[in-house]
């Protein structure tokens, strides 16, 4: 049974939400980098510290979302059943967000972050550096269950392949999605990029790192 979050841990997380409500409101009004700390605070109701407390970097009030996708790709991967590839996996929970882009509120997101991030430098670089973070851990993780040596280029070229494939689909939606595509035939787009770029990556990786 899932253990209920104390008082205490709720109005964390309240606030948290709270925070990252009123800096998504700013930047999309006025831009991520004409949006300072100091609005976001008055905007949120709290002081600076509480607003570094919960999110030590603006960039990681933007960028919240996105590194808790990447976590659950990680793991994905990690927690797999016995005998599945790795490729599998990663494609699977690739596949399974597609629902979520027939939506309106999903839409606006993506068109608003792309607007963002194409007018911001600061985004541009820190997307940069989550995806080469992200990166890393897969290949920590595939070399891990491989045996492979740590300076083993296989399982960076691996990880490489799978991400790249990952952002390359997002790189996708974002263009569609500026250009006015919505709804379910966004989603069935995405859908049908990705089993095409993985049915290709299948055909080397099918059979690399499969679970034991």
């Amino acid at each position: 049974m899932a253990s209920v979050p104390g008082l205490r841990e709720r109005k964390k997380q309240q606030t948290r939400q709270q925070i990252f409500d009123a800096a998504s409101r700013l930047f999309e009004a006025k831009g991520f980098d004409r949006v300072s700390v100091a609005e976001i605070a008055r905007a949120a109701d709290v002081s600076e510290v509480t607003v570094f407390n919960y999110f030590p970097t603006k960039e990681d009030l933007f960028y919240g979302g996105m590194e808790f996708f990447e976590e659950q790709l990680i793991e994905s991967v990690r927690s797999r059943p016995k005998g599945e590839p790795a490729v599998k996996a990663f494609r699977r929970r690739l596949l399974a967000g597609a629902e979520r882009l027939e939506t309106r509120q999903s839409a606006r997101a993506i068109s608003t972050a792309a607007k963002l991030v194409s007018a911001s430098p600061s985004l541009v670089a820190r997307e940069r550096e989550i995806v080469e973070r992200y990166t890393a851990r897969l290949a920590d993780l595939l070399a891990e269950e491989t045996g492979a040596d740590p300076a083993d280029v296989e399982p960076v070229s691996v990880a490489s392949a799978l991400m790249a494939t990952h952002r390359a689909l997002v790189a996708h939606v974002r263009r569609r999605v500026v250009a006015g595509r919505r709804g379910a035939g966004l989603a069935d787009d995405y859908r049908s990029q990705a089993r095409r770029a993985f049915a290709r990556l299948d055909r080397g990786l099918g059979d690399y790192a499969v679970k034991r």
